[in-house]
């Protein structure tokens, strides 16, 4: 298991956010589209059928405020008693038929870097338009193996992904 921006990636499967906790919330990407399950539903979209793709509400912050913000975070957690609670976020989809949101969990400790942040949304965009796939990411998982990237690598492969 790999975070890449906004992803969760593993040989077999790439979430946006966390996967599913125990309330089963959560969105994973697939070759052919979205699935989400949540209230005991299961419901997929399949990728021509969605116009766009972006998700809202994540935490962001700029690179220079990061450091900082993080160490406060750690120092406060630990303070409290225990780990701060996954943040959520909204996956919107926007169909042919109307607006879709999912609520699907951070799975950045504290918030996410800004262009981090938007390289994800661009990646989100191509899966939509049919220019990039998630067994890109998975594939490449399987040759990186479970491993923790340096913010430049993550930026680097994320602009890698979107062609930038």
């Amino acid at each position: 298991m790999t975070m890449v921006g906004l992803f969760w990636i593993t040989t077999d499967e790439v979430y946006v956010g966390a996967p599913p906790g125990t309330d089963g919330l959560g969105a994973r990407l697939t070759e052919k589209g979205v699935e989400a399950d949540g209230a005991g539903v299961h419901r997929t979209w399949a990728w021509e059928q969605l116009r766009s793709a972006t998700v809202e509400g994540a935490l962001v912050r700029s690179a220079s405020r990061r450091r900082l913000t993080l160490a406060m975070e750690v120092v406060l957690t630990a303070a409290m008693g225990g780990t701060a609670e996954p943040e959520p976020m909204l996956l919107r989809l926007e169909t042919v038929t109307g607006v879709e949101e999912l609520t699907v969990y951070a799975s950045a400790a504290g918030a996410y870097e800004q262009e981090e942040f938007d390289l994800s949304q661009r990646l989100l965009a191509r899966f939509v338009e049919g220019a990039e796939s998630p067994r890109t990411l998975m594939a490449w998982s399987g040759e990186a193996g479970d491993t923790n990237l340096k913010p430049s690598e993550r930026r680097a492969l994320l602009r890698k992904w979107t062609g930038g």
